[in-house]
């Protein structure tokens, strides 16, 4: 479960310091490796870029507290929580997969669905066996 914990920790800090610190550059050159997933969407607004980096950094540090002390009364909330915004995330970037090459819509679902399903199965986990906080 740490382990889970830790690399979902991971997988928010990435675009939430990317974000958060270049905002032009993980607009333009998200997801990195000469891949461009949010370069083709709607106008940039460093503002939007800017908050969605603080968000991921806030839901990273969250995940990497509770990596570090696990109780299910953190883990649960945390990750269904995270698991309704990865939902969200998937629906809106699965209806818009228009201009993207086909290796990158199916990479970009794959890599979204996964953080849902990495989220939700942490939730579902934590609930059936991690101890309550004394």
């Amino acid at each position: 479960m740490r382990a889970l914990l830790a690399a979902l920790a991971v997988s928010a800090a990435y675009p939430g310091a990317w974000a958060t610190l270049a905002p032009r550059s993980f607009f333009a050159d998200f997801p990195g490796a000469g891949r461009h997933w949010t370069a083709g969407l709607p106008a940039y607004s460093e503002h939007l870029v800017t908050d969605v980096g603080a968000f991921y950094l806030a839901f990273a540090l969250m995940f990497a507290w509770a990596a570090w002390r696990p109780s299910r009364e953190l883990v649960v909330p945390l990750c269904a929580a995270f698991a309704l915004f990865s939902a969200i995330h998937l629906a809106w970037h699965s209806a818009h997969l228009d201009g993207f090459a086909t290796f990158d819509a199916v990479a970009q679902t794959a890599s979204l669905a996964a953080v849902l399903i990495a989220s939700a199965g942490a939730a579902v986990v934590s609930r059936r066996r991690a101890p309550a906080a004394s």
